[in-house]
């Protein structure tokens, strides 16, 4: 008999069966997911060797239904592994991975099943269902295809023992680049080389070392190569060293190598796809995408380049001659961000460091962040401190509508810590079914520095545009509602999920938001009108930047994911491959390296963006278009909202993403948009 007290094996009783935080141990996790994949085993049997004629009823529903207690448990042990993991979470997460890999292969496929789905797959139109349940048996019937349920039952074992191992893999290089990233943090014990550095950022770093049993200051690694404090600190080799530390992630050899992890993951990914009758995996991937094709993504990507290399070029002359006015060396890539702001400030009169007073965070959440979805979608926001989150900095906000209809919960777990993975993002614990019965819980995990007890929370700019970016994909998750679980959410391609949040982005400097939020900290004065101005008319500066550095690591995404199984064999120089990728782009410019080097690519190696890191530009197009028509349109008003929430939120994965894009606009998207936003018309 299993431990009744276990907190996931029967439904939360909290609201919005929020999880039991409160109760919930390590081992609750392992005996729930051993549980819980027993117990859905039997419900798919059951469906597979069923005698009765196949229905919609007594295949995809029963399918939809069937995994109760692995679906209460993986997504909270998920948020646990990535936002505050120990050696007992990592074991068990270990341990787990190549399980939980091996469990959906047996069920996606089960012949049985995809004979019984092939079935209804022909006679779809003769069933009498509705739009959504048509396009589910269809996603059914196509993902089942894809994932190999045709392949023969010798090739359905190898595909099952390829993806054990490449779960294993994954785990394993997100283990290694934690553990590497914590250790590569910069310790400074002499203050004169934290010159340049404010209050706000001294008084985290310093809070770090503490946390750590370290005497002085401790400068923590966020995830991208760029590292923020690089803007700030003045001495050049503290900024070289910073740099160095983040660049170095994952190839210094000994136990926190990624190199080798990252070289079997594409060649497994390569024979995969190859079993599966494609070219290469970047094939396999494209092909249940909207983009469709690897060559689609070039041709998007490609015709970026050209125009962003030549504005960063400009960019790095403006930079060469600020550097030698100041009789300072020569620029390396350590130095962009800090002349950066130098250029800015003196271009533009704009000083993004001098902006953080006005970007206090309880101010940015509640008058910023929740006031424009109050605007625009009308839903209300109540911080429930009676409710318990996963972790004791996470807070719990209950989401209803005008009318005070409930809508979920949303969590927020804005700190940094040892245990939390780089990066930001945004998960579903509870996600909406019609079928279920269920409301939305969804969290958004992000990695600002904590300062001392006491001090506010100053955000930077590019923090403040991550915490409207992350509740873009909250609102997503907490707005859709769908009949089945399968459609809940985020669940959707994964070159539209970064679409609503990139949107959410827009309402950071419109005017009926900006005027509420941007208050100083202390003295309640609003930032300055001019300086909004200023920061408006500096929008594309350093864009040829930041579109470089993104480029060049979706490029590199597609080059290890476009190598065939021989090619991938090939390939022992990580380092090299790299370099001859980038410059095959022309993208090797060593004063803008990747937005993320392959040997800390997580999204990638551990995140499951593995060739899809180019969905963030390919989501830009129709996203800035999106945003385009908001100010045509008149900005944050609850008819936008209203239309926005219906068209594009709302559906959730019910419906074919295109579909929901034409019928916001009324026509196909333009890249135009895409090009006056970055600077690159």
């Amino acid at each position: 008999m299993s431990d009744q007290s276990n907190p996931f094996l029967e439904p939360s009783p909290l609201a919005y069966r929020l999880p039991l935080f409160a109760l919930i141990r390590p081992e609750h996790y392992r005996e729930a997911l051993e549980i819980g994949m027993r117990e859905q085993r039997a419900e798919v049997e059951a469906i597979a060797a069923s005698a009765e004629a196949p229905t919609f009823a007594n295949t995809i529903v029963a399918l939809e239904r069937s995994g109760a207690a692995l679906r209460r448990t993986l997504p909270v042990f998920q948020n646990a592994s990535s936002a505050d993991a120990d050696d007992a979470i990592d074991a068990i997460e270990s341990e787990f991975a190549p399980l939980l890999a091996a469990h959906r292969d047996a069920i996606r496929l089960d012949p049985r099943l995809y004979a019984r789905v092939g079935t209804l797959h022909a006679a779809r139109d003769e069933l009498g269902l509705d739009e959504e349940a048509v396009y589910l048996l269809e996603q059914y019937h196509r993902e089942a295809t894809l994932a190999g349920a045709a392949l023969d039952a010798a090739e359905r074992a190898r595909l099952t023992a390829m993806n054990e191992r490449i779960s294993e893999l994954t785990t394993e290089f997100q283990h290694r680049l934690l553990a590497d990233t914590n250790d590569l943090a910069l310790h400074i014990v002499d203050e004169r080389e934290l010159a340049g550095l404010d209050e706000g950022r001294r008084s985290a770093a310093r809070e770090s070392a503490l946390a750590r049993g370290l005497d002085g200051w401790l400068i923590t690694l966020v995830l991208p190569t760029g590292q923020p404090a690089l803007a700030q600190l003045e001495d050049p080799a503290v900024r070289d060293r910073l740099l160095a530390a983040s660049r170095s992630r994952g190839c210094r050899g000994g136990a926190h190598d990624t190199r080798e992890t990252l070289l079997e993951l594409v060649r497994l990914r390569a024979e995969r796809a190859r079993l599966l009758g494609f070219s290469d995996h970047a094939a396999a991937v494209a092909i249940d995408e909207t983009a469709g094709t690897p060559e689609a993504i070039s041709q998007l990507l490609l015709r970026l380049v050209s125009a962003a290399t030549r504005n960063a070029r400009r960019e790095a002359e403006a930079l060469a001659e600020r550097a030698a006015r100041l009789g300072e060396r020569p620029p390396v890539a350590s130095d962009w961000a800090s002349l950066t702001e130098q250029v800015r400030a003196e271009r533009y009169d704009v000083d993004l460091q001098a902006m953080r007073p006005y970007l206090e965070f309880e101010h940015v959440l509640a008058d910023g962040v929740f006031r424009a979805a109050t605007l625009l979608y009308g839903v209300r926001f109540t911080e429930r401190t009676d409710l318990v989150a996963h972790h004791p900095d996470a807070r719990v906000f209950e989401v209803a509508e005008a009318d005070g209809e409930p809508v979920g919960l949303y969590l927020l777990d804005l700190y940094a810590r040892d245990s939390k993975r780089g990066g930001a993002w945004m998960s579903s614990l509870v996600e909406q079914s019609a079928l279920g019965g269920q409301l939305p819980v969804v969290v958004n995990n992000l990695n600002v520095p904590k300062p001392a007890a006491g001090e506010p929370t100053l955000l930077t700019f590019d923090e403040t545009e991550t915490l409207f970016h992350e509740f873009g994909h909250a609102l997503h998750g907490l707005f859709a509602r769908v009949s089945y679980p399968s459609f809940a959410g985020t669940n959707v391609y994964r070159d539209f999920v970064e679409l609503p949040s990139q949107v959410n982005e827009l309402w950071i400097l419109r005017p009926e938001v900006l005027a509420e939020y941007a208050v100083h900290h202390e003295t309640g004065e609003r930032m300055p009108q001019a300086l909004i101005e200023r920061l408006l008319a500096s929008r594309t500066f350093n864009e040829g930047f930041a579109t470089t550095e993104y480029l060049a690591a979706a490029v590199l995404d597609q080059a290890w994911h476009r190598l065939t199984v021989e090619q991938a064999a090939a390939v022992t120089d990580v380092s090299g491959f790299e370099h001859a990728a980038l410059a095959a782009a022309g993208l090797d410019d060593p004063l803008v390296p990747p937005r993320y080097s392959s040997t800390y690519f997580a999204h990638v190696f551990a995140g499951g963006y593995d060739a899809g890191y180019y969905s963030y530009i390919w989501s830009e197009v129709p996203g800035a278009d999106i945003m385009s028509w908001f100010e045509a349109n008149g900005g944050a008003t609850p008819e936008n909202g209203d239309r926005f929430r219906r068209e594009i939120l709302a559906p959730g994965g019910s419906r074919d993403p295109r579909t929901s894009i034409t019928a916001l606009l009324g026509r196909e998207p333009s890249i135009e948009p895409l090009l006056r936003r970055r600077g690159l018309a």
